[in-house]
């Protein structure tokens, strides 16, 4: 009867032992499934910091020719010494772009554009940009009059920007005097900040008290205008895209960095749970010879 208690619970045993070795292997299959999984992500932002490191250099040198651009409008204004109209209708028109991954950079602008409408609820707004659009149209879907997609894959072109500012300024149901960009601004390469651009139109600038000193002829005021606007809205966009190459670039670095950590602790734990099953595999063969 001893003897048959014996084997029983040595069977007993055995059993535990077996089904404490298949949750381990599992645990051991799921956690090295999971580490491929990781690895492979890890890759993949590699390349992709390496590929938006690359733009970010091409996005700088387009960024530096923009801002000559839009420094010579600026200049303009401010020797021409034109002031804002107080009661003017102004046009909000926010600067995004459609691609993502990029951190928290579109949420910013869509942060400014929410708050600036929440002080001018009647403001027209035109969206440059996917993803922008999706933040501000759930609070303010109304006052959306514009909206262009197909923006950030590319360094935007001043062809381009002529086009989008020809649409604005020649659709007559959009009625505005000044119109206010806000884009983000290109600080370094791992920051930016949410800025704005002031646009006045031809006839606040030719009331302007030094607007006179300048030579001019009627017919050109009108291309004057258009002139000014596309260069501001040139100097927005590109400046805007530069920012958003060089946020992914540090959003992908952090992601390589994060996965990386991430596969460390991985690598750790399946070690561990490995040397577990072998150490209990060595206690079931010392067991069954000390049992002979």
């Amino acid at each position: 009867m001893l003897a048959r208690s014996a084997i029983t619970s040595r069977a007993a045993a055995s059993t535990l032992n077996v089904a404490g070795q298949t949750r381990n292997m599992a645990t051991l299959k799921e956690i090295q499934n999971r580490l491929k999984s990781v690895t492979n992500i890890s890759k993949i932002t590699a390349s992709m910091k390496m590929i938006a490191s690359t733009k970010t250099t091409r996005a700088q040198r387009a960024m530096t020719v923009a801002r000559n651009y839009g420094k010579v409008s600026d200049d303009f204004v401010k020797q021409a010494e034109v002031k804002p109209v107080e009661g003017a209708k102004e046009l909000l028109i926010t600067v995004s772009s459609d691609k993502g991954l990029c951190g928290g950079i579109h949420s910013w602008l869509s942060r400014s554009t929410r708050k600036y409408l929440s002080q001018h609820g009647d403001t027209p707004v035109v969206i440059l940009g996917d993803k922008a659009k999706v933040q501000v149209q759930r609070a303010y879907p109304d006052n959306i009059r514009y909206s262009f997609n197909q923006i950030g894959s590319t360094i935007p072109t001043y062809d381009e920007t002529s086009a989008i500012a020809s649409v604005i300024l020649n659709d007559k149901s959009i009625e505005f005097d000044n119109a206010k960009l806000i884009y983000n601004k290109f600080v370094s390469a791992i920051a930016f900040e949410t800025d704005s651009i002031e646009c006045y139109p031809i006839g606040q600038i030719v009331e302007a008290p030094n607007f006179k000193a300048y030579e001019y002829q009627e017919d050109i005021l009108e291309n004057l205008n258009e002139f000014l606007f596309a260069n501001n809205l040139y100097w927005a966009l590109v400046e805007g895209h530069a920012a958003e190459m060089a946020a992914k670039r540090s959003a992908m670095e952090n992601a390589t960095k994060n996965a990386g950590d991430m596969i460390n602790r991985l690598t750790l734990q399946y070690n561990r749970g490995r040397q577990a099953v072998i150490t209990n595999e060595l206690i079931d063969i010392i067991t069954g010879a000390s049992a002979l």
